[in-house]
């Protein structure tokens, strides 16, 4: 007998799990997935052409909130919890739904998900949403880069769009950007590889896009995987490096699948130290001693710059900060608040009184966002409520601190200054002699 099966998801983690598990096993019958955290995602299809032969009409995409029902009538013997950064609470709370419906919750590990690649991989994931993941992704690059070995990334998932055309992305240039309609959120995470000169891949069939990277046209030495959220690594890494956030201390031992994340670590990096109070770096520092003991501790910072420093200074200013980590990533300070603070603002301006449509909404499911604006931008409707809320709200200059310029995509009718800011080690150890070691090992030159 198939046992009926549920995907529980938000259109990343829960496609490779069918992807690498269930597409093909004769053993299940995944009847639907459904979708949360990411707006618009569901009231669609996994498509058929990605689902695979024992799926000819695709797969149904279903709100979570329809769970209940869904178990009862289409009835689910299992459900697989398969997405990021929710506290353990949530993760229970939805494990009674569950079983109060019937059904059993199922967690994938690493072993039946985690790709093997005939590259040597570096794989580079955190504890929450905003630790600091990119500047380490940057960084690593950079020292990989430097010692003559082509780099190519490959992005943890952030497919909106079309599925079946979001297969395997390839992104080598800006215009590629445009090519494949990226949201703001993958243009923050594309962006800053392509302009550094290496090629970066994305998408939704992620073992077909490892293929494709092994053998990119522009050449393959290393694989870097570059995490979203606190996952944990779709592909089996050779260095695993965990980034860790004192301004949010002890979250690495109460969010899933951060923990996991961490216990994975060969590196673990306690990010943003420049910023963070003493106490909470020694609580992150105990923390991973407890359950990765095994892991090389990196100290470090995430010094912070700005374009002009005079947009700030005296001024009522709003703050941009990156959408994810402001809503599940649930972060109070991001990197414009510190230039804000840094540089003399002489106010943060609340935005909620300027929101307009999707934005409103935002606030409405994360209401403790407070008083940053966060950069929601997966379609365009998200982006012209952007630019109307930007332009609404009363201040005398707008800080973005996201990874990318606003003015590129929306028109901001206030005097803007962008914020920049790159992951610095602190003594020793450090990534440079970590990578030094990856590489004689694995014989690169």
């Amino acid at each position: 007998m198939k046992r009926n099966v549920i995907i529980i998801g938000a259109a990343g983690r829960d496609f490779h799990n069918f992807n690498t598990y269930f597409r093909g096993n004769d053993s299940f019958n995944v009847v639907a997935f459904t979708a949360a955290q990411i707006p618009d995602i569901d009231d669609r299809k996994y498509p058929a052409e990605l689902a695979g032969e024992l799926y000819p009409e695709g797969i149904p995409i279903y709100s979570e909130e329809e769970l209940p029902r869904l178990i009862k009538e289409l009835e689910a013997d299992d459900c697989v919890f398969s997405y990021s950064d929710v506290p353990y609470q949530k993760v229970m709370n939805v494990t009674s739904i569950v079983n109060a419906a019937g059904a059993n919750l199922m967690l994938l590990g690493a072993k039946d998900t985690m790709v093997k690649s005939t590259k040597p991989v570096v794989a580079v994931g955190a504890v929450r949403t905003g630790c600091g993941k990119s500047q380490t992704s940057r960084r690593i690059i950079e020292l990989l880069m430097n010692k003559g070995l082509k780099v190519v990334a490959v992005r943890h998932p952030m497919p909106y769009g079309d599925l079946v055309a979001q297969k395997v992305q390839r992104y080598a240039e800006l215009d590629d950007l445009k090519k494949h309609k990226c949201t703001i959120e993958e243009m923050e995470e594309y962006e800053p590889h392509i302009v550094r000169g290496n090629v970066i891949y994305a998408g939704v069939d992620y073992e077909a896009i490892l293929r494709e990277a092994e053998k990119d046209p522009d050449g393959c030495d290393v694989i870097l995987w570059d995490g979203g959220n606190n996952d944990f690594p779709f592909y089996k890494p050779d260095l695993n490096v965990t980034v860790t956030d004192p301004h949010r201390a002890g979250h690495e031992l109460n969010y899933y699948p951060g923990e996991t994340t961490l216990r994975l670590a060969d590196v673990a990096i306690i990010n943003k130290m420049d910023s963070a109070a003493p106490e909470n770096i020694q609580t992150v520092r105990k923390n991973i001693e407890k359950v990765a003991p095994h892991a090389t501790v990196v100290d470090g910072a995430s010094p912070i710059k700005v374009d002009d420093p005079s947009v700030i200074k005296g001024k009522r200013v709003l703050v941009v900060e990156d959408g994810p980590t402001l809503t599940h990533g649930e972060m109070k300070l991001g990197a414009g608040t510190i230039a804000a603070q840094k540089f003399g603002a002489a106010q943060l301006i609340d935005p909620r009184p300027f929101t307009v449509g999707k934005l409103s909404e935002t606030f409405e499911i994360y209401p403790n966002i407070g008083t940053l604006l966060p950069a929601m931008g997966y379609g365009e409707q998200q982006l012209k409520d952007l630019e109307s809320t930007i332009n609404n709200t009363d201040c005398d200059a707008v800080i973005i601190g996201t990874p990318i310029d606003l003015n590129r995509l929306i028109d901001i009718k206030k005097p803007t200054t962008r914020v920049y800011y790159d992951l610095q080690e602190i003594g020793d150890p450090n990534l440079q002699d970590i990578i030094d070691d990856f590489v004689q090992k694995h014989n690169l030159k």
